[in-house]
């Protein structure tokens, strides 16, 4: 977002900035666990208690697996004994004979208007219940219920948080303006969320489940909120020059965004209770696309105070700031992973180079690449287990399509694929 906030600071103040193309010394590569089996879970056809239920229980059945492979934590396999409860003992002998760990078993039933979804998973070897679990929802939340399962189940089985019931927000260009959407984290249920007819982008989640975005609907660029359970979208930030959302705090408290208020463009902390204000930054130079540190103690940003756009880390209570990067010709799109230990960002090592994919540790020393050869790669947003990394890409057709990969570069997928190009995406919490 760094090349795109220089160009409209551009053309709204008149002036240019030259940049030269260095050589760059790169790290390659992230080992993969590829290959590695992972554990079995049995998950037979799920059963429909009544005919009202058949097309249900499908539903549930098909999201839920799809979850549970898209989690990498297991592989799922349905060939094998149909679960029945008052078979229960002769089903997970038949299942332990294929290797498998664990069974999920489930039913479904309707009583007008909600369906009852009925879970059950058991150790395969012991044969003991692991998580029997009830919802109970309408059709239209078929498929939420499923990843709400979803995720109880893996963290039930491994101890880490599933992804299933995440959400990712990006600004798209289908209707001509660039609006904000959401989508699930498997490209279904997609919604667009504003109508502002102009430019819309930079959506930035809390984890209150709002949305930060920056918005020209007022003919400058200026930093509104959704507020997704009231349905409504409200001013922030307004004032003259670019306000540019970065991030939200940890702690909801407060935003970090760039503004082009002063001579230079600077990075701005507003807090969100009071209104103040504070700016951060003040250099001979341009400094924008912040984010938040996990615990808030720090912000990444890009800045070109030593030459072209580089990675830059500050800590916020003492100021004091270090680069990360110092070798691209461009910089961009800073995120911190969940768990601290990386900055995943957008960057090229020359002119020549479209935008690849990397990570940088906090001491700047390990440089990882994690795409290449497919097109231009920008925009990285983590989910938050740190395992995977949503990020556009014109690797297939030209357009900017919004993909999946995990967080050592492999198996990148296409998550949606809509008309127009898809800008700036943030997972949500």
């Amino acid at each position: 977002m760094f090349k795109k906030y220089l160009v409209l600071f551009c053309v709204l103040i008149g002036s240019s900035i030259l940049f030269a193309a260095p050589k760059t010394d790169v790290y390659i590569g992230i080992t993969s666990s590829g290959g590695k089996k992972l554990p079995l879970i049995a998950m037979p056809s799920f059963i429909a208690k009544d005919d009202a239920s058949t097309q249900a229980a499908q539903t549930v059945y098909n999201t839920l697996r799809a979850d549970i492979l898209a989690s990498r934590y297991f592989d799922v396999s349905e060939d094998g004994p149909a679960f029945r409860p008052e078979e229960l003992s002769a089903t997970l002998k038949g299942w332990r004979k294929q290797h498998a760990q664990y069974l999920i078993g489930g039913s479904v039933s309707y009583a007008e208007p909600y369906y009852t979804i009925n879970l059950y998973v058991y150790d395969v070897v012991t044969q003991a219940p692991v998580y029997p679990k009830s919802f109970k929802g309408t059709q239209a939340s078929l498929r939420r219920l499923a990843h709400i399962a979803s995720d109880r189940i893996i963290q039930t089985l491994t101890g880490h948080r599933g992804i299933a019931d995440t959400k990712i927000a990006f600004s798209n260009n289908a209707t001509k303006f660039k609006e904000i959407y959401i989508v699930d984290y498997d490209g279904e249920n997609l919604k667009k969320l504003t109508s502002d007819k102009s430019i819309a982008l930079l959506p930035r989640w809390s984890k209150d489940g709002r949305i930060y975005y920056t918005t020209y609907r007022y003919k400058n660029p200026d930093i509104f909120a959704i507020d997704l359970k009231a349905g409504k979208i409200a001013p922030i930030v307004m004032r003259k020059g670019l306000a540019l959302i970065g991030g939200v705090s940890p702690n909801g408290k407060a935003l970090v965004f760039t503004s082009s208020k002063g001579p230079n463009p600077s990075i701005y902390i507003y807090n969100l209770e009071t209104g103040e204000k504070k700016q951060i930054t003040n250099k001979q130079s341009v400094d924008g696309s912040p984010s938040y540190s996990p615990d808030g103690k720090y912000i990444t940003f890009v800045s070109n105070r030593a030459g072209n756009p580089q990675i830059y880390v500050m800590d916020l209570e003492t100021g004091q700031t270090r680069p990360l990067t110092k070798n691209f010709n461009w910089s961009d799109s800073p995120q911190w992973s969940p768990t601290g230990e990386w900055i995943v960002f957008a960057g090229r090592e020359s002119p020549y180079h479209p935008f690849d994919i990397f990570l940088v540790d906090l001491t700047g020393t390990q440089l990882r690449r994690l795409t290449s050869d497919a097109g231009s790669n920008e925009d990285p947003t983590w989910s938050p287990d740190g395992r995977f990394i949503a990020f556009t890409s014109t690797r297939d057709s030209g357009r900017r399509k919004l993909y999946v990969m995990d967080a050592d570069g492999s198996a990148p997928h296409l998550v949606a694929n809509l008309p127009g190009d898809t800008f700036t995406p943030h997972w949500s919490f």
